[in-house]
C-alpha cells in the first residue's frame, strides 16, 4: 500500500517528474576559451541565445569534463563589458573620452597609421599579442609586414619552460608533454597552478589517486593539486633549482641511474673538448662530417657516437690525434653533481626543507625507477636499426610549470628537472613523463630568427619567434645593439624565443633601442594585469614630448572586453567572445596533441554577434590585404583570403601543410600534409570540431628514437628530418655564447655584458640566487611574494563574469599563521605589502598550508574602479589587489644602464622574484585597498551596470 502521507507526485499517483527537459532547440560543438585548455564542448541554444554549456565526451583533451569556467562561458558571453562597437579617442590618453566611428572609418584609420610606418621604418611597429591562441596568423602577418618587433605573451609566462625543455629534450611541460596517467606510480609536480592544463590534469590525478599511486608536490603553497598531494613540500620560491641537484647528487652518489638510457638516448656520451681558453672549450669533438664522436672503448680512438654496435666510455681523459684532451658528457656532469655544494646538506637550510628529506625524497623515487619498472610486451625498432622486443619504462614522472618558470634562475632550473629525468630513464618511457605529438622535435628545433635586417614595403623571410643555435643568429646591429624593441635574441635576451612582452611599452617611452610610432595589441591588458608594474606602464603610455604629443604616437587595441587598457589606446577594434567566431588551435602554433598522437581543433561561431563587432582574425587578413602585405594579396592587388575561415581552409605555410593537419588533400583523404580541401572545415565539424591522429602501438614511446615515429612524424610534416633525437645534458648552443663573452668569434657581446654572458651560458645547469635578490639588500624584505592564478579564474578573464566573481570578488594576502603571529599580525588585519620598488594594501588570511618564509595572492582578482564594467565601489575594486604593483621591469641600476628583471638567458619576467616585509597597517587605513587609480570611464553606449545579471529566461 502507498504511503497516504506522501504527496500523490511522489508516490507516483500524480503528475511524472521530467528529469531530461529539453535544454534548448540546437546543439553546437566548438572548444572553450575559458582558459588554456582548449576542451571540447557542447552549447545548447535556445532561440538563437546560449543556454547550456556541457563537455564533449568524444574530445581528446577532456573527455567530457568541463570545469565552472568552461560551464560559465553563458555569462562572460552575456557579459555588460563586452565591447559595443569601434571606438575612436577624442580626448587625452586616459579620460575614456571615446566616440563611436563606424568600421570603414575604423580600418581606414588603421590602415593609415600602419601604411605610413610601412613605407618608412616598419620595425616602428610594434605588435603584441596576449593570451592568443593565433599566433601561427598573427606571427606570420607581422613578418609580411615586414617589422621584427612581434611577440605574444610567452616571455611574461613560461618561455624558461619551454626553451629549458626544447633546448634539453626537445619538448617540455605542460603543452608539449603529459604523465603517462594510466601507468605512472609516482608523481612530482613542480609548481603547477590550478589554471593550467586544469581539466586533463584533474582527470590525471583522479585515474592515479584510484590506482593508489603517489603524488608530491613541490609547492611554497598548498592549494589546489597540491591540496590532495599524498606529500606537500613548501619549498621557498626559486629554490627548486636546488633541489633537484640535491636530488641528482643523491641519485649519483649512490649509484642509482639509468646508465643505459643515459648511452643510447642522451649526448652523455659525447666528447667534449677541453682546452681552456681556446676557442674550441667546452665544444663537442666532431669528425669531418661535423658529427659527434665518442671514445670508443675497444678500438681506444672516437667514433661516430651515433654507432650502435659501440661500447662507449663515460668516464675518462683522452686525447685525441691532434692532441687535444676530450672527456664524455657525463664525467663533467657527475663532477658538477657530486660536488659538495649541491650535497642535501649543503642546500637545506636556503630550500627551507631538511636535508633529511630531501634523501627521503630521493630513496622514494629511485625505488620506483629501479624497483617497479613497467615492461610492455610491444616490439619496436629504434632509430639505430636495435629491434627491441619490449617497451621497458621507469613509472616515475614529472610536471612543472610557472612556478618554476617565472624566476631569473628558471631557465637552468627547467634544464635540471629534465637532467633529473634523464638520470632516472623516465623521458617518454611506460609510466613516465610523454611527449605530446607533434614532440619532440630537433635540439635545437629549425633554423634561427628572421629579422636581422629590415626595409620599407619589404617582408622579412623566416619565423620572427625561432631558436638561436649560437651568437651568429641574435638579431643585434653590427655594434651589438638589439634590433628588437623588447631586445629579445640580443645579448640581453639572447634565446628570447617568445619575445618580451613585458618590456615593449617601457623601451618604447625610452625609445631604447628606438622609439616606435604605433603600438598594436591584441588581448594583453598591459595597462594593468599584464604588465610587473601597471602604474609606472601608465605613465609611460600617457608621457607626452614637449610639443604635446606622445611618446609613443599610435596605440591600437583590440579586445572584446572593456580592460584596463581600453582607456588608453587611441583606436579600439572591438573583438568578438569565443562563441561568437572561427578559431584554428593550429597544428602550426599550439595544437592539442597528446601523448597518444597528434591533433588539433576549431572554434566555428554558435551564435551571432549582437553589437558591431568583428572577430580579431578576420581584421587582422583585411589589414593584411588594404595594406599590400604580398601574402595577403594576389597578384591583381585583390584580397588573396576574404576571411579567416578561408585562410584557414586554403594557407599554406609551405606546400601541402596549412594551419590544419585533419581531411586535407581535395578529397579529405590525407593527414597532416595533402593540399588545401575546401570542405575541411565542415568535416571538422562534423567530427566534433577535433581532428585526432593515434599512434599505432609501436609508437606509443620512446618517440625521441622510435624508428617508426619519426619516419611517421616526418611524412605528416611535423618535422623536416626523421634522424633520432638526442637530448642534450650538456649544450653546445650554450657554450657558444660563453666563447663569445671569452673573446671567440666574430660576434661577441658588449664588454659590460661579458660577464652576465660568461656566467649565465654555462652549459650544464647550475644554481644561483635569484638577481633581483642579488641586486638589493634582502634585510628590510624578508619574505618571498608570490601569485598564483585560482582555478576559478584565467588572467584576468574571469573578472566580468557574474558567475565567477562570486568565487572571487576579492582577494587577501595570505600569510604563515606562525610568521604573523611573530609579528602581531591577526586574521582579517589590513597590511601594507613593501618591496623596493613600491608598497600596496590589502587584507589578510592565516592559514597553515604556506611555506613560513612566504606571502601570497590570487593574481588578476583586484581591479582598476570602473573597469570591465564593474561598479565602482566592487569589492574586486575596494578589496581586491594586484601585487604588481610592487614589482618592478628592472635590476636595480648597474653603472648607468638597466637590465631587466628577468632570466639572463631567455628574458622571462622574474616576477616571482619579489621580495616583500609586511606590516599592519594603522586603525584608520583599514577598509580599502590602495593604491587606488581614479575611477575610469566606460566607453560611450556600453550596457548599464546591472545589479543582477540573469541567465536567458528559459
Amino acid at each position: 500500500m502507498p504511503d497516504t502521507h506522501l504527496p500523490r507526485r511522489m508516490t507516483g499517483q500524480d503528475e511524472t517528474v521530467e528529469t531530461q527537459r529539453p535544454i534548448g532547440d540546437t546543439v553546437k560543438t566548438t572548444t572553450c576559451y575559458m582558459c588554456a585548455c582548449r576542451c571540447g564542448i557542447k552549447v545548447h541554444l535556445k532561440d538563437g541565445r546560449v543556454r547550456y554549456i556541457e563537455g564533449n565526451p568524444d574530445h581528446p583533451v577532456n573527455r567530457g569534463v568541463i570545469c565552472g569556467k568552461g560551464s560559465a562561458g553563458i555569462m562572460t558571453q552575456y557579459s555588460p563589458a563586452r565591447l559595443q562597437a569601434p571606438l575612436k579617442r577624442v580626448g587625452p590618453r586616459g579620460s575614456g573620452e571615446y566616440a563611436e566611428i563606424s568600421w570603414a572609418e575604423a580600418m581606414e584609420t588603421a590602415t593609415g597609421w600602419l601604411r605610413h610606418v610601412r613605407e618608412t621604418a616598419p620595425e616602428r611597429l610594434a605588435f603584441f599579442t596576449g593570451r592568443d591562441q593565433s599566433q601561427s596568423l598573427t606571427g606570420f602577418w607581422a613578418a609580411q609586414f615586414g617589422t621584427p618587433n612581434f611577440a605574444a605573451h610567452g616571455g611574461f609566462c613560461s618561455v624558461n619552460m619551454a626553451a629549458g625543455g626544447l633546448y634539453t629534450i626537445g619538448g617540455s611541460f605542460w603543452e608539449f608533454g603529459e604523465v603517462d596517467w594510466e601507468r605512472s606510480k609516482y608523481l612530482v609536480m613542480f609548481g603547477v597552478a590550478e589554471d593550467h592544463d586544469s581539466n586533463p590534469i584533474k582527470i590525471g590525478l583522479g585515474k592515479m589517486k584510484a590506482r593508489g599511486a603517489k603524488f608530491v608536490s613541490v609547492n611554497p603553497v598548498r592549494t589546489g593539486y597540491s591540496a590532495i598531494a599524498d606529500d606537500w613540500i613548501g619549498i621557498r620560491p626559486g629554490t627548486d633549482g636546488l633541489l633537484v641537484m640535491a636530488l641528482m647528487h643523491e641519485l649519483l652518489r649512490t649509484d642509482r641511474i639509468d646508465l643505459e638510457f643515459l648511452v643510447r638516448y642522451t649526448n652523455a656520451t659525447w666528447l667534449v673538448v677541453r682546452n681552456t681558453g681556446g676557442a674550441d672549450d667546452g665544444l663537442f669533438l666532431r669528425d669531418a662530417d661535423g658529427k659527434p664522436m665518442a671514445w670508443d672503448r675497444v678500438a681506444q680512438a672516437p667514433r661516430d657516437a651515433a654507432t650502435a654496435e659501440m661500447q662507449p666510455a663515460i668516464v675518462g681523459e683522452f686525447t685525441t690525434e691532434d692532441g687535444r684532451k676530450v672527456v664524455p658528457v657525463f664525467q663533467l656532469m657527475a663532477e658538477r653533481y657530486l660536488g659538495a655544494d649541491y650535497a642535501p646538506a649543503a642546500v637545506a637550510e636556503r630550500c627551507g626543507i631538511a636535508a633529511e628529506r630531501i634523501v627521503r625524497l630521493a630513496d622514494e623515487i629511485a625505488d620506483v625507477a629501479f624497483n617497479q619498472t613497467i615492461t610492455i610486451d610491444q616490439p619496436w625498432t629504434d632509430a639505430l636499426g636495435r629491434r627491441h622486443e619490449t617497451m621497458v619504462g621507469r613509472p616515475i614522472s614529472f610536471q612543472a610549470m610557472r612556478g618554476i618558470s617565472a624566476h631569473s634562475n628558471g631557465f637552468h632550473t627547467c634544464r635540471a628537472l629534465h637532467l633529473l629525468q634523464m638520470l632516472l630513464g623516465a623521458v617518454d618511457t611506460p609510466g613516465s613523463w610523454r611527449y605530446k605529438s607533434p614532440f619532440p622535435r630537433p635540439i635545437p628545433p629549425g633554423p634561427g630568427p628572421a629579422g636581422k635586417s629590415f626595409a620599407p614595403n619589404t617582408p622579412i623571410a623566416g619565423n620572427l619567434l625561432a631558436f638561436p643555435h649560437g651568437p651568429d643568429d641574435l638579431l643585434v646591429d653590427d655594434d651589438g645593439h638589439p634590433l628588437r624593441i623588447d631586445k629579445a635574441f640580443s645579448w640581453e635576451a639572447p634565446l628570447g624565443l617568445h619575445g618580451m612582452m613585458h618590456t615593449v611599452i617601457h623601451n618604447a617611452g625610452a625609445g631604447d633601442p628606438y622609439p616606435i610610432d604605433t603600438l598594436f595589441m591584441f588581448m594583453a591588458n598591459m595597462a594593468w594585469n599584464s604588465a610587473m608594474n601597471p602604474l609606472e606602464t601608465i605613465r609611460i603610455l600617457t608621457e607626452q614630448n614637449p610639443d604635446g604629443s606622445y611618446r609613443i604616437p599610435h596605440v591600437i587595441y583590440a579586445d572584446a572586453f572593456f580592460s584596463e587598457t581600453v582607456p588608453y589606446a587611441d583606436l579600439i577594434l572591438p573583438d568578438t567572445t569565443y562563441l561568437e567566431r572561427w578559431d584554428c588551435i593550429s597544428i602550426l602554433d599550439r595544437p592539442i596533441g597528446s601523448a597518444h598522437g597528434p591533433g588539433d581543433a576549431i572554434r566555428q561561431p554558435v551564435i551571432k554577434p549582437d553589437r558591431d563587432v568583428r572577430p580579431f582574425q578576420d581584421v587582422l587578413i583585411e589589414l593584411g590585404a588594404r595594406l599590400g602585405l604580398p601574402a595577403f594579396v594576389k597578384e591583381d592587388g585583390s584580397p588573396r583570403w576574404k576571411d579567416y575561415p578561408d585562410y584557414i581552409t586554403n594557407h599554406q605555410r609551405m606546400p601541402g601543410v596549412g594551419p590544419l593537419a585533419g581531411w586535407r588533400g581535395e578529397d579529405g583523404t590525407k593527414k597532416g600534409v595533402g593540399e588545401p580541401n575546401p570542405d575541411q572545415l565542415a568535416r571538422y565539424i562534423e567530427n566534433g570540431c577535433f581532428w585526432q591522429h593515434k599512434l599505432p602501438p609501436e609508437q606509443g614511446y620512446f618517440k625521441q628514437a622510435n624508428r617508426a615515429y619519426l619516419d611517421d612524424a616526418k611524412a605528416m610534416g611535423m618535422m623536416g628530418q626523421s634522424n633520432q633525437i638526442v637530448m642534450q645534458i650538456w649544450s653546445e648552443p650554450l657554450q657558444k655564447f660563453r666563447l663569445a663573452a671569452q673573446g671567440h668569434g666574430k660576434r661577441q657581446p658588449p664588454e659590460r655584458l661579458r660577464p652576465r654572458i660568461e656566467t649565465y651560458f654555462d652549459p650544464l645547469p647550475f644554481w644561483y640566487a635569484p638577481l633581483d635578490q642579488q641586486a638589493h639588500d634582502l634585510a628590510p624584505y624578508p619574505l618571498s611574494a608570490v601569485t598564483q592564478r585560482p582555478m576559478a579564474m584565467y588572467h584576468s578573464w574571469g573578472s566580468m563574469n557574474a558567475w565567477l566573481r562570486q568565487i572571487h570578488g576579492a582577494n587577501r594576502l595570505y600569510m604563515s599563521r606562525a610568521t604573523a603571529t611573530k609579528q602581531g599580525i591577526a586574521q582579517d588585519d589590513w597590511v601594507w605589502v613593501e618591496s623596493r620598488a613600491g608598497r600596496v594594501k590589502g587584507q589578510v588570511t592565516l592559514m597553515e598550508g604556506v611555506n613560513p618564509d612566504t606571502v601570497w595572492t590570487w593574481n588578476a582578482i583586484g581591479k582598476r574602479s570602473g573597469a570591465w564594467q564593474l561598479s565602482a565601489d566592487s569589492p574586486e575594486a575596494e578589496k581586491g589587489f594586484l601585487l604588481n604593483h610592487v614589482i618592478t621591469e628592472w635590476l636595480p641600476a648597474q653603472e648607468g644602464f638597466r637590465s631587466a628583471n628577468a632570466d639572463p638567458v631567455t628574458g622571462q619576467a622574474a616576477w616571482y622574484d619579489l621580495r616583500v616585509s609586511v606590516t599592519k597597517c594603522a586603525p584608520h587605513e583599514f577598509g580599502h585597498t590602495s593604491p587606488h587609480p581614479p575611477t575610469v570611464k566606460a566607453p560611450p553606449n556600453m550596457p548599464a551596470i546591472p545589479l543582477i545579471i540573469r541567465e536567458p529566461a528559459r
